[in-house]
This record gives structure tokens, C-alpha cells and sequence, in this order.
């Protein structure tokens, strides 16, 4: 690489992408890992601290409010321009959410720290759409590639932080016995962590980029508060329909939950249509925005297209399902906060960035189906190295031995996930269906992930690590029947 290119990596406009990646990152452990570190030590029974991770539904459905964020001006923060007023906006809110669950003490009112966490997943996942959007906007294509390595090295410093410095943190301050103030400071130590990415958009420029909005502002306000009213609606129905069966019933729960969440989004849809039905807001742009990235995957790959959507669905299940509960399994095997801090939070990342760039290069090199399919193996096979370990004594070694291949899995099924989810995205429509793509690929896992610590009540850490790397074998024999009969039309 010569100067010139080097060069590329310094200047102002790929150096911002590096400090919005640490604010699009920091979030996110501080949404699920670390929060289920403090929720244990208050004394949250494993089945409920698993539920938490039903927060992630935020960046599951993050495509219902994207076409929002391209087209909805914000009053006052739009001086700024479009991408930074909504940028600044949604950093402003992250901020405010982290402080607000800092207040909090599950110990004593888990519905608000429920709350004040669903609201930091909300504007974490807001962001992340307006990042990638800002970055495909701000530069030609051959910048795309050194924005996109600022942005993933900021991203990954950030989970370091979020992650390990966050426990670290903690164990500095004292966690032996629970205190409400311990992770109070933690989680304000992070929010203020929160104006690197404040003052970089404001540092930053606007995309020098002519926007044409489908309709006026009334449109877009309109669908809008249709769109908050469908949400609430379907927040409302599911807190009234109360669970009959005992937690000894597990799988009664699970098809219970099932109905419940699908009886929910009927209700939602219902009143979209309704609204749609009135013409308070119009037909024309809720199938602009929503049916016609849908319609053209159709079209491209026919009677394939359900195929490929159950797999994009349940690419990642083992390791997201196993994920949820690993934290809690660590402390209940004997291992402190500073043990995995440093060994999951902080080498942990370093080994999934290292399986990254091994997907990445075992894609280039042997193609993208013989990647997938790798990754989905080695990912499910690594929970059963947690088996392993659940079934071992404690030892720094194994813990150290099991992590780092996790990872290295991870990282690898993550990259080549990526390579298969590109290579479907159509160019006409790369934002929405890469969204939609994003969003199916977290909400079955996330939803199955919900019941993991129930799970492990029923049958043991042991035989729960044993049935989620099980999880991963019809995604193996779908990879196998997808490259032969549906192969990426790039």
C-alpha cells in the first residue's frame, strides 16, 4: 500500500467514522452482558435476567421505524442538517437512557430498569441506522473501505470499554456484596463516555447529498404517530395477556409466549390497516417503503425465498441462544468480575475480530456457501465446549481455552453472515433490505434466547449447552440444500 493510501486512513472525514463506531458500540454490552452481570448481583432469579435480552427486539425492529429516519425532519435539530440532527438526537437520548438506568435499582424496581434499558435499545438501534447511512452517504465508494475498517475498529474499542472496562469498573469499586451505587457510577461512568460521539457530529459535516422525501413532513408525521400507536398497542396487549403455566412448564410457556407475541403483532398490523383503510396515511408509501424491498426478493429468488428467510432466521441461534446465560453461568461456575472482564470482555474481542477476519478471507477464498456453512458448524459445536466446562472443575484455563474458541467462532460466523446477507441484498434497494435482513437474522434467536435461563432450571447448564449446539443442525442440512438449488445472485 503505497502513501497515498495510508494517507486515506488520516484524514478528517475517516478519522470521524472511528469515534461514531465507538459510540454506535458502547451500548450495546451495557444493554445485555454487563446488565446481566449487575441484574445476578442483585439478586434477579436466571430466568428473569434472561428475559432482558428481549431488549434486543429494538434492533430487531429497527426496520419498522428506518424509512422514519431517511424522511422525518426533527423540529429545531434540523439546523443541523438531516443525518446529524438525527445523529445528535438519537446520541442526546442514549445519554439521558444510560443516566436513567443508572438510578435505577432493579433490587427494588426491576420495571424501571426494564424501562430505562428498552429506551437505551431503542435510540442505540436509531443510531445504528443513521451511522450506516451517514457513512454510505459522506464518501465515495473507494472510501467505503477505509470508513468501514474506522468504524468497526471504533465499534470494537467501544464494546471493550462497554464490556470489559465496564466490570472492571466495577470490581475496582467492589461488587462481593450487591450496592445500588456500584453500578449507579458504572453506568454514569458510560453515559458521559456518550460525548465522544456528541462532539463528533457536531465536529462533522452533512453529507453533501440532495434529498428528495417521498411526501411532506405531515406524511411523515402522520405514520409517525401511527407507527408509536401500533407499538403501544402491542406493549399494552402483551402485558395484559398474563402467562397461565408455572415456570416447571416450560415448553407450555414457550408456545404460550408464541401466541401471545404473534396475537400482538396481529394487533399491530390490524391497526396500520385500519389506519391505511381511513387514509389517514396513504397506501402508496406504506408499500413503497415496506412491500417493495419484499416483493423484489421474491421476484429474484421465487420459491426460494421462504428458504433462505428460515435461514437468515436461525443463522446465528445457537450462539445468540447460548450467549444470553453466559455471563450468569461464568459467576455461578466460581469465576469473579475482573476473571471475565479480562478474559470474555476484553481478549474475548480481540478473538472474535481475529475469527473475523478469517470468515472474511475463507469467503474470498473458497466462496460464500462453504463459509456460511463452517461458520454455522463451528459456532454450534463451541457450545458444546461450555458443556465441557460446565461438566469440569473451574479453572482459569478452560475458561480461557473455551472463550477464545467461542469467539474465534463467533467472529468467523459472523463475517461470513455478512458476505451471504450482501450478496442478497439488492442494489435498488440496499438500505431496506439489508435492514429487514438484520432484523429477521436477531428476532428468533432473541425471542427463543428470552426462556434460556428457564431452560437451564429444567435441565442444567450441562444438558442447556448440549441442546443449543443440537439447534444448530437443521442450519446446517438447509446450507447444504441452499447451495445447490439457490446460489447467491449478487
Amino acid at each position: 500500500m503505497n502513501k497515498k493510501k495510508i494517507s486515506v486512513f488520516f484524514e478528517k472525514k475517516v478519522l470521524n467514522l472511528l469515534f461514531l463506531g465507538f459510540s454506535s458500540g458502547l451500548p450495546i454490552l451495557l444493554v445485555f452482558s454487563t446488565l446481566s452481570v449487575w441484574l445476578h448481583k442483585a439478586g434477579i432469579d436466571r430466568s428473569t435476567v434472561t428475559l432482558f435480552s428481549w431488549a434486543g427486539f429494538a434492533y430487531a425492529f429497527k426496520y419498522l421505524w428506518s424509512p422514519l429516519v431517511d424522511n422525518f425532519k426533527i423540529p429545531f435539530f434540523y439546523k443541523l442538517g438531516h443525518r446529524r440532527s438525527w445523529l445528535l438526537f438519537s446520541q442526546i437520548m442514549i445519554f439521558f437512557s444510560l443516566f436513567a438506568t443508572a438510578l435505577t435499582d432493579p433490587s427494588n424496581s426491576l420495571f424501571l430498569t426494564a424501562v430505562a434499558i428498552t429506551s437505551l435499545a431503542i435510540f442505540s438501534a436509531t443510531q445504528d441506522i443513521i451511522i450506516d447511512a451517514y457513512r454510505i452517504e459522506s464518501a465515495p465508494q473507494n472510501y467505503q473501505g477505509p470508513l468501514s475498517s474506522m468504524y468497526i475498529a471504533g465499534y470494537r474499542l467501544a464494546m471493550l470499554v462497554g464490556g470489559a472496562g465496564s466490570l472492571w469498573l466495577a470490581s475496582y469499586l467492589g461488587v462481593d456484596t450487591y450496592k445500588q451505587s456500584v453500578w449507579m457510577i458504572v453506568y454514569i461512568s458510560m453515559s458521559c463516555l456518550m460525548f465522544v460521539g456528541i462532539l463528533t457530529t457536531l465536529l462533522s459535516k452533512e453529507p453533501n447529498i440532495n434529498r428528495i422525501n417521498i411526501s411532506k413532513n405531515e406524511t411523515h408525521t402522520k405514520f409517525l404517530l401511527v407507527i408509536l400507536f401500533a407499538i403501544i398497542s402491542f406493549i399494552f396487549l402483551y402485558s395484559q395477556i398474563e402467562n397461565p403455566f408455572s415456570s416447571d412448564y416450560i415448553l407450555k410457556k414457550f408456545l404460550f409466549a408464541s401466541i401471545r407475541i404473534f396475537s400482538c403483532f396481529l394487533l399491530a398490523i390490524f391497526i396500520i390497516l385500519l389506519f391505511i383503510k381511513i387514509k389517514f396515511i396513504s397506501k402508496k408509501n406504506v408499500k413503497k417503503i415496506y412491500l417493495n424491498p419484499i416483493i423484489n426478493f421474491i421476484k429474484r429468488y421465487g420459491k426460494f425465498a421462504v428458504s433462505i428467510l428460515v435461514l437468515i432466521g436461525l443463522y446465528r441461534i445457537a450462539d445468540v441462544v447460548m450467549g444470553v446465560v453466559a455471563n450468569i453461568f461464568y459467576l455461578e461456575k466460581g469465576f469473579n468480575i475482573k476473571e471475565i472482564a479480562t478474559y470474555s470482555k476484553f481478549f474475548g474481542v480481540f478473538a472474535t475480530i481475529f475469527g473475523g477476519f478469517l470468515g472474511g478471507f475463507f469467503a474470498l477464498r473458497f466462496g460464500t456457501m462453504k463459509a456460511l456453512f463452517i461458520g454455522a458448524l463451528i459456532a454450534a459445536s463451541s457450545n458444546l465446549l461450555f458443556a465441557w466446562l460446565a461438566a469440569s472443575e473451574a479453572s482459569i484455563i478452560f475458561l480461557i481455552m473455551v472463550i477464545t474458541a467461542d469467539n474465534i467462532s463467533s467472529g468467523f460466523a459472523g463475517a461470513a453472515f455478512v458476505v451471504y446477507l450482501s450478496g442478497l441484498t439488492s442494489i435498488k434497494f440496499t438500505a431496506t433490505q439489508y435492514a429487514l435482513f438484520s432484523s429477521l437474522m436477531l428476532f428468533i434467536p432473541k425471542f427463543i434466547a428470552g426462556y434460556s435461563g428457564s431452560w437451564v432450571d429444567a435441565v442444567g447448564y450441562t444438558n442447556f449447552f448440549c441442546i443449543t449446539a443440537l439447534l444448530g443442525v437443521p442450519v446446517l442440512l438447509l446450507i447444504i440444500w441452499l447451495a445447490k438449488v439457490a446460489p447467491v445472485k449478487n
